[in-house]
């Protein structure tokens, strides 16, 4: 079997968190393609505590425990590789968005170290970290959550894991705006009628329909993303004709 295109290693003190989502729908598949090599290992595997401790008592007191840095040097150290990148999910690190997803879905192999307790011993981030993502200003449990959603959102954009790669690339946020709204049988529900343009088998008319529909999203709900997309000159002339349909 051919060497797969991404392998991932997730180091979490809590393995049984994975199992069940990396087992179904787009994770199941991209593994059994062999496009994805995915493995989840318990971080106390590597303790040398007769109790399999991989946490303790921070120096100069406070709530909460602290991971030890031999535990996860020695785990991160065993799993590198030539071109190995090594995450740390963290609220201090950079936000995660499409375009980092993009970047990540690019390499060989990551290798995620998931927090737990009041964090990681600094030493951690000074000698293995590469990088340090955050997936929103809020605090959850602990990192392995967070590793899974950047995993699920940075795999699908890995070539031959999602059938149909058109679905990918007008996803919201992969050109740099919000999705287009979605429409299906039956034409007519609840005295709301699907647009015509979109069953009247002009693929132009189409096109033109859920490019302007996706900016008027983006300027009512996430006028933000604008300042930084790239805008073609057909996007401009459609947000003139929206900020022309407001005045009306």
């Amino acid at each position: 079997m051919a060497s797969p295109r991404l392998t991932i290693d997730v180091l979490t003190l809590f393995p049984g968190m994975f199992t069940g989502y990396f087992d179904e729908s787009i994770m199941k598949r991209a593994r059994e393609k062999g496009i994805l090599e995915l493995s989840i290992h318990n971080l106390r595997d590597w303790s040398t505590d007769r109790h399999r401790k991989a946490d303790d008592k921070p120096y100069g007191g406070g709530a909460g425990m602290v991971m030890t840095a031999p535990v996860i040097h020695a785990a991160v150290e065993s799993l590198k590789k030539r071109g190995s990148s090594v995450i740390f999910l963290s609220p201090q690190g950079k936000l995660f968005n499409q375009e980092l997803a993009k970047d990540l879905s690019r390499a060989r192999h990551l290798i995620f170290i998931c927090g737990h307790y009041e964090g990681i011993d600094e030493r951690v981030r000074e000698l293995v970290v590469d990088q340090e993502i955050s997936i929103g200003d809020y605090v959850i449990s602990n990192g392995s959550l967070a590793a899974m959603l950047v995993i699920d959102a940075t795999v699908r954009l890995v070539p031959g894991v999602v059938g149909d790669e058109r679905s990918v690339q007008e996803d919201s946020f992969y050109r740099d705006i919000l999705d287009y709204p979605h429409y299906t049988r039956p034409p007519v529900f609840q005295g709301i009628e699907a647009p015509k343009v979109l069953r009247s088998g002009d693929h132009e008319q189409v096109r033109r329909w859920r490019r302007r529909e996706a900016l008027r999203r983006t300027l009512e709900r996430r006028p933000d993303l604008l300042a930084e997309a790239r805008l073609s000159k057909e996007d401009r002339e459609l947000i003139r004709e929206i900020e022309e349909e407001k005045c009306t």
